[in-house]
């Protein structure tokens, strides 16, 4: 299939003015395929040839102005419209589409709990022409009015209001100018709940399997959804600008959510059908907040070219985060940011592979590369840049800019440097300067402490920068409590710093601690003076403030990665200090950090039996902390670790067998499956077991346990089985391929998988071929040999980046693993 490059896009655009599709659905057609009828109606404002894209399965016809066009003239997803004349047309194209089980175009899932079918479309950035045929990109906007036939008992819902006529037939509002990729059609027999807020409809649906879970959650959905929507209506002089808000939660979905306006579409997995922390509630309503950013940001005022994908997911990034701390009661939500995000950031922005934020035009030729800044740096980084912007430019002039913007560019596209000239109108300071520095450059400056002693024994700070860009930071200066022995640490003052310095800084009396970038204002690594590690060393959980501690934890992380601290320190501080950690966000990164990537790669596989034996010893502390049932989240997220490090089957194999952790909590759902995948690992498991526990749950997740265990037993024939399935057979969802590729790999069985290693380059960069870029992410994401961090694996990928043209999705994750796979070497070597 064809990409579409910028130069034919900007050149579509100066031929056409799109002004409305009307399109005609029919889901009742059978399994394989729907029918699709669009009618686009649009002006040429001059004499030329162009194209419209469609991707199907059969085009039985095409007219244009009531000439038929000859379907056979489609090549590959572009039908020619040669001599077009100037003044007003009118294309209609009759097709067959395929549906999609890979989570791109109209995609279909048969929930297996019950045998009911959903589909849902997801068009982000260029699958708009797998349901209908388009001119496929986001500056030309139009009106979309959908009529949808589908089975009698389903429920319709689109980005306008749905109507059911009967008989199965729906027909939607017509929507304001809005980009093609954000189309949306949901159909199935969903279960709703809904209410109205400021005399707008809401919405909240899912698959009847999960109604009872979407019930208990309604009020708390609904309750964030109100909370950000009054918000936004505060910081935004634009209203929202659609008829409706529907918050679809639907299966097997690739990101996290997808902002179409009127119908936001999230994974369903964020209907919790198990227990969860309150942190997973947080993010849930973080990512909210962030589609809901994005119906003034993205929806209203899109991008003209993906090259400022930023625009849309820095600010949404920014917002949510901002959004949840201020109208929500997640009031910490800035603290998980800066473990979790931001760390994504940090390690995006030191590959390769990594981008300005705001990258140059010629950088993002076409639709393929787009594709490929949809990551840690246009998310985290960008909202980093943000984050500090705001602080640099201060609020007030941060939200003039934004409401200029809305108001130059609504219901039309808008670029970078529209975006920064809209700014630049509401502040003396100089934006273009600042968006040059922080947006179009690449890499993560260092920010080093040098503190030297005066005469009269007062000190001063001179920070040492690797790196350019201007930072304005907070720097705390902390002391031991001596009170309590010296237990606790005490601020005794925060001082606003510019980098680069005019002067060293005064701070007095020597603090125990100095940390740099307090308050997490600012994007760059910090480091500590030797005093100050120390103080880190004994007394981290002492500091008062978890935004602190998660600077502190992410230099620590920082300092791991680059092979400036053994990865062994990390986790003796994890052992030291999480035991009195109070922030559960902080608890859930840090043990994410220690776990997949200290004791998963950066220990030696001789070092690997210590690690795992520090941190279940470690989850041992926190469930012994937590057994008056005071702590319901972090004593989940002890067990969920003791499960994942466990080396001996005893322990959890007794809870499984009991249902319950002694003191709780009850082995629901997840945690079986997760019980279940380890013992498969530890070889404490068989398929009989495993059929067992899917009898038991036989739901969609329940697939996808039984599916991840069967991938991890240690044994030729079922590995032999899953990577047929992954790589040979091309009928798995989306879904199953992610959880056969979370089972395949195990460190404790490289002797078994040794042969597979060589094999994953040749088979990895066919699969990605025949399947697409959605598959070839996954194979690229979850069905890469991450344990093998040996330079036998880096030979191997390196030739095969060399030498087998893998297509751009596949050629970028595995450059950015490859390049993690080297730092853990380097990390090991350290």
């Amino acid at each position: 299939m064809s990409v579409l490059t910028r130069d034919e896009a900007q050149t579509r655009a100066k031929l056409l003015d799109v002004h409305r599709y009307t399109i005609d659905l029919d889901l009742t057609t059978g399994d394989d395929t729907f029918d699709s009828r669009t009618v686009i109606r649009f002006t040429a404002r001059t004499d030329g040839d162009t194209f419209v894209e469609l991707k199907p399965a059969q085009l039985r016809s095409v007219t244009l102005d009531g000439q038929p066009l000859d379907p056979e003239n489609l090549d590959g997803d572009r039908l020619p419209l040669k001599d077009l004349t100037a003044g007003e047309h009118e294309l209609r194209i009759d097709a067959s589409m395929r549906y999609s089980r890979t989570g791109e175009g109209m995609h279909r899932f048969t929930d297996p709990t019950d045998d009911e079918t959903y589909l849902y479309t997801n068009l982000c950035m260029d699958d708009a022409p797998r349901v209908f045929a388009a001119f496929d990109q986001p500056d030309l906007k139009a009106v979309f009015e959908l009529t949808v036939k589908a089975p009698q008992n389903w429920t319709v819902l689109a980005n306008g209001i749905a109507e059911h006529l009967g008989d199965g037939h729906w027909q939607t509002a017509p929507t304001p100018l809005i980009s093609t990729y954000l189309v949306a059609v949901a159909a199935g027999p969903y279960h709703s709940v809904t209410t109205e807020h400021r005399g707008l409809p809401f919405g909240l649906h899912c698959r009847r399997s999960l109604a009872p879970y979407l019930d208990a959650d309604a009020d708390e959905l609904f309750e964030v959804t109100k909370q950000c929507y009054d918000r936004y209506h505060e910081k935004f002089e634009e209203p929202y600008p659609f008829d409706s808000y529907d918050q679809a939660f639907v299966p097997e979905f690739n990101a996290g959510a997808m902002e179409n306006p009127g119908l936001v579409t999230f994974r369903d997995e964020f209907v919790f059908r198990s227990a969860v922390t309150d942190t997973e509630r947080q993010t849930r309503a973080m990512v909210i907040a962030h589609e809901m950013a994005h119906m003034w940001f993205g929806d209203l005022v899109t991008l003209r070219w993906w090259d400022d994908i930023w625009l849309n997911e820095s600010f949404a990034e920014y917002m949510g985060y901002q959004t949840c701390a201020e109208a929500t009661r997640f009031a910490d939500t800035w603290t998980d940011f800066g473990v979790a995000r931001k760390a994504w950031g940090y390690e995006a922005d030191q590959r390769p592979s990594t981008h300005p934020v705001a990258p140059d035009p010629e950088l993002v030729p076409d639709t393929a590369s787009a594709m490929l800044n949809f990551d840690g740096i246009s998310y985290a980084k960008g909202a980093s840049a943000l984050r500090q912007l705001v602080a640099w430019l201060g609020e007030k002039d941060f939200h003039a800019g934004i409401n200029t913007h809305f108001a130059r560019h609504k219901f039309a596209n808008a670029t970078l440097a529209d975006f920064i000239d809209s700014l630049a109108g509401s502040t003396e300071r100089d934006v273009h300067a600042w968006a040059q520095t922080w947006l179009g450059t690449t890499g993560v400056d260092i920010l080093r402490p040098q503190v030297t002693r005066g005469d009269e024994g007062t000190y001063t700070l001179q920070v040492e920068q690797t790196g350019s860009r201007p930072h304005r930071i907070a720097v705390g200066l902390y002391d031991l409590d001596v009170a309590d022995e010296g237990r606790h640490l005490v601020l005794r003052e925060r001082l606003d710093l510019d980098i680069p310095q005019s002067a060293p800084l005064p701070i007095g009396k020597r603090p125990a601690l100095l940390l740099l970038n307090d308050g997490d204002l600012s994007y760059a690594k910090v480091r500590f003076d030797a005093d100050s590690f120390d103080t880190v060393r004994a007394s981290l959980s002492g500091l008062p403030d978890p935004l602190t501690r998660a600077v502190v934890w992410n230099a620590l992380r920082d300092a791991v990665r680059d092979g400036e601290l053994a990865p062994t320190a990390y986790l003796e501080a994890a052992r030291t200090h999480l035991p009195h950690e109070t922030d559960l966000a902080l608890v859930q990164g840090v043990l994410a950090f220690a776990s997949v990537q200290v004791a998963g790669r950066y220990v030696t596989p001789e070092e690997r039996p210590a690690a795992l034996a520090t941190l279940t010893s470690l989850c041992r502390d926190l469930l012994r902390r937590t057994e008056d049932g005071d702590n319901p989240g972090l004593r989940l997220t002890a067990v969920r670790h003791f499960i994942d490090a466990a080396a001996h089957p005893d322990t959890i194999a007794a809870w499984l067998a009991d249902g319950t952790v002694p003191g709780g909590p009850e082995l629901d759902p997840e945690l079986r499956w997760r019980v279940l995948a380890r013992l498969a690992v530890l070889d404490a498991t068989d398929e009989t077991a495993i059929a067992a526990e899917l009898e038991r749950d036989p739901s969609a997740t329940g697939q996808e346990g039984a599916t991840r265990c069967r991938a991890a037993l240690p044994d030729a024939d079922a590995k032999r089985t899953a990577w047929e399935a992954m790589f040979a057979h091309d009928d798995l969802s989306n879904y199953l391929f992610v959880a056969t590729a979370q089972g395949f790999w195990q460190p404790e069985q490289a002797e078994l998988l040794h042969e597979y290693v060589p094999r994953y380059f040749e088979d990895a960069v066919a699969l990605a071929a025949r399947r697409g870029p959605a598959i070839a992410d996954a194979a690229g994401r979850y069905a890469f040999p991450a344990h093998a961090v040996d330079a036998d694996t880096l030979g191997h990928g390196e030739r095969c980046l060399r030498n087998a043209e893998p297509i751009p999705a596949l050629r970028r994750k595995l450059a950015d693993q490859l390049d993690d796979l080297a730092r853990a070497l380097r990390v090991r070597e350290a």
